[in-house]
């Protein structure tokens, strides 16, 4: 068969996909070295596109592309090295490349590495992660069908169809114990059942890349790194409760990773791998790619249905659930990026082998965004009931410039500031939510000594107020109270009574907002007031912010009132 790179042939077995990876893997054994240069978000805004090409022009001035190939690759988690050029088979990662580096690197095939540019791919940030979901590091090519194919894509997805059937993938996924990534963290194999055994002519499957969460880029960068995997899971999703028709739905701010999971689509189909009769069974199913224009609240599934459907971005009460009546009124399963990209190591390894990771109800690994006061930031993977400590200050790196560490926000701007007085907490859905945070999609943000906690809870309404839709009163006109009574305390004009009015008011916007913007939205207030009150006593009652950030440590910050 045809396996150029136009992919022209329909592949229609298991064993056909097997050639074409064994014919892949052929190809790439002729050269002797490969030379992975990062082409992910974060690189390429340091000019990665240039070390890449400079690297093309040394290969090619040299004459030696028959045996050495340089490739686009995708992330290796510490993006604040970035740009990364990784040489796998000398085990070399290089930060901070440059284009004038390219002909010291081409070099180094030969020889010793380049030292000036050399990473520590030993490190607490590299060996203490657990890469499930981000398993490759770098080390293929998102925009390739055939290395996909030649790591084993797409095999998984075939063997399920010709040898599983939809009950036996659903009692996989439940075994597994996997929870839904995208942060309320709801049994995956009890949703799928419930899509499953909703009677209905049509059913969907929608992944959710609405990622907005400040600070967050966990399915970015899995998007960029991974289309073709996160096709695949949603293939797999598909097959076992009954749909035929999926959807995409991401936001238009991620360029890179619209483009190659529009790539990812053009080019399975063209394989046969999406589409009608998958691996010449009768089971057919496509994808299309929907753009968000970047309403925070398009996160919450109702509202994304919504969007979809062309309507406004708005929530609707629940139920009935989407997994009864969805998308157009028909059953529809909604899980987000990292979800999907699950569901191959799964059904790979097997639901043991999974449930076998992390902690007793919190199954697997998890991505996190680690940004803020952090040496190492990046994207991190690693096992459920790892402890915060372990992940800011082994991983992490520890906070820098001499600065102690304050607290870490997780789950976004619904999720809650966690003080170093639990930073041995284990990072799992139980654990953060008793310290009034959660999971979320993956954000970590951490702060140090110079964050002012009243002005972080400020921030983070601030956002709140911003993004809520307007549907429900206590969301609309509660996070804009709550806003301008934080806006009040860090400028010294906050009274005692308005602090009881605060608390107050975060209880009737969480137990009465429609959906989980408005019921989120009091979390930072409430963990900051939980753990750092004496900072908002400090404010209302003497008048100064404690770490300076309101106004010169010491000095009154109660502004002055205009003689009328």
């Amino acid at each position: 068969m045809n396996t150029n790179n136009k992919g022209t042939q329909p592949i229609l077995s298991s064993d056909e996909l097997a050639a074409v990876a064994a014919h892949e893997l052929e190809k790439q054994s002729k050269y002797k070295q490969r030379i992975f240069v990062c082409m992910g978000t974060a690189c390429q805004s340091v000019q990665s596109a240039a070390v890449l090409d400079a690297l093309h022009a040394e290969v090619k001035s040299r004459t030696i592309e028959d045996h050495c190939l340089v490739s686009a690759g995708g992330c290796q988690g510490n993006c604040a090295s970035a740009p990364l050029v990784s040489v796998p088979n000398q085990d070399i990662l290089y930060q901070e490349a440059k284009p004038a580096d390219a002909k010291d690197i081409v070099d180094s095939l030969n020889g010793n590495p380049v030292a000036r540019i050399l990473c520590d791919n030993k490190t607490h940030f590299f060996t203490k992660q657990q890469r499930v979901v981000t398993n490759h590091r770098g080390l293929l090519n998102p925009e390739s069908i055939e290395d996909y194919i030649a790591a084993g894509g797409y095999s998984t997805l075939l063997n399920t169809l010709s040898e599983s059937s939809p009950d036996a993938v659903i009692k996989q996924v439940t075994k597994s114990g996997l929870r839904g990534r995208g942060g309320a963290g709801y049994p995956t194999g009890l949703k799928w059942s419930t899509v499953a055994k909703a009677p209905a002519d049509q059913k969907y499957v929608i992944c959710n890349a609405d990622e907005g969460d400040p600070g967050a880029f966990m399915n970015r960068s899995v998007l960029e790194d991974y289309p073709f995997r996160v096709l695949e899971g949603m293939t797999i999703a598909a097959y076992a409760v009954g749909a035929t028709q999926g959807f995409v739905y991401v936001r238009a701010e991620y360029p890179l990773a619209v483009k190659r999971v529009e790539a990812a689509i053009r080019s399975s189909e063209k394989l046969g791998l999406l589409g009608d009769k998958i691996g010449s069974t009768s089971f057919s199913f496509r994808i299309e790619i929907r753009l968000g224009a970047g309403a925070f609240v398009c996160g919450e599934e109702t509202a994304l249905i919504s969007s979809i459907e062309g309507g406004k971005g708005l929530p609707c009460p629940r139920p009935p659930y989407p997994a009864e009546s969805g998308l157009w009124g028909k059953p529809t399963l909604i899980n987000n990026v990292e979800t999907y990209t699950n569901i191959v190591p799964i059904m790979t390894n097997g639901a043991d082998w999974y449930a076998a990771i992390g902690t007793a109800r919190s199954k697997g690994t998890k991505t996190f965004a680690l940004s803020g006061r952090i040496k190492n930031t990046g994207l991190v993977e690693v096992p459920l009931g790892t402890s915060l400590r372990e992940m800011i200050f082994d991983i992490g790196g520890g906070v820098p410039e001499g600065h102690e560490f304050k607290a870490v926000q997780t789950g976004g701007p619904a999720g809650g500031c966690i003080p170093a007085e639990h930073l041995d907490a284990s990072i799992d859905y139980e654990s953060l939510m008793e310290l009034g945070s959660f999971m979320g999609s993956g954000g970590m943000i951490v702060m140090d000594d110079s964050s002012c906690m009243v002005d972080v809870a400020k921030f983070f309404m601030q956002f709140c107020m911003a993004e809520s839709c307007g549907k429900c009163i206590p969301c609309r006109v509660g996070t804009a109270h709550m806003h301008d009574m934080l806006d009040r305390i860090t400028k010294g004009e906050g009274t005692m009574e308005e602090l009881a009015q605060l608390e107050s008011l975060c209880d009737v916007v969480k137990f009465t907002s429609l959906c989980g913007l408005g019921q989120g939205a009091p979390n930072p207030v409430l963990s900051t007031l939980r753990f750092f009150k004496s900072e908002y006593l400090a404010h209302i009652v003497g008048h100064v912010c404690p770490a300076g950030v309101c106004g010169p440590i010491g000095q009154d910050i109660r502004r002055p009132t205009c003689a009328l």
